[in-house]
């Protein structure tokens, strides 16, 4: 798959078949992620790959993510804790996570994988359950696993998005 179509068919999964990943699999998302560009190459991301069945059910209880429970691998994105007293530090942290998160993505994508996205809310299950340390906060999750349905990633007539011409700005608004 190119890198073109993998973007464009690219869409939230959040409904997966009960089938494991192959550990090559789970490995080649987890070094998208590892390798993604970041400010400064501060690379301020840690993941922690949970595949166990259990483990997952309770990761979904943290957050409002049943599909976590369902998946073949949820990747808990860890970074240290976000100080929104330094703006220019927050969103830089935000937009480095980002880009792991895209890259683990496209490359699921490209293996036939789909993925969701979710935001841990309580944080203090997520600890007790994942024993991340106390310098470190669990900023995103991504859930992975086979489509409900293999058509499921491959998009369907146009996006839904807004007209290009309304958001590209050419050389001012």
């Amino acid at each position: 798959m190119n890198v073109w179509d993998a973007i464009y068919n690219k869409r939230a999964i959040r409904a997966f078949r009960d089938a494991p990943l192959p550990d090559d699999v789970v490995e080649r998302i987890l070094e998208a992620g590892r390798v993604a560009q970041s400010s400064r190459n501060e690379q301020p991301w840690d993941f922690i790959a949970v595949r166990d069945r259990e483990r997952l059910r309770q990761l979904a209880a943290s957050g409002y993510y049943p599909f976590v429970a369902q998946s073949g691998l949820t990747v808990v994105i860890t970074t240290p804790p976000m100080d929104v007293d330094k703006p220019l530090n927050f969103a830089m942290y935000l937009f480095d996570v980002g880009q792991a998160a895209a890259n683990m993505q496209l490359a699921a994508q490209e293996l036939g994988v789909g993925s969701g996205l979710g935001r841990v809310f309580k944080g203090d299950v997520a600890r007790e359950l994942l024993a991340y340390p106390a310098d470190k906060e669990a900023t995103m999750l991504i859930a992975f696993g086979y489509p409900e349905s293999d058509d499921m990633l491959t998009r369907k007539g146009e996006p839904n998005r807004r007209p290009f011409d309304d958001v590209v700005h050419y050389e001012t608004w």
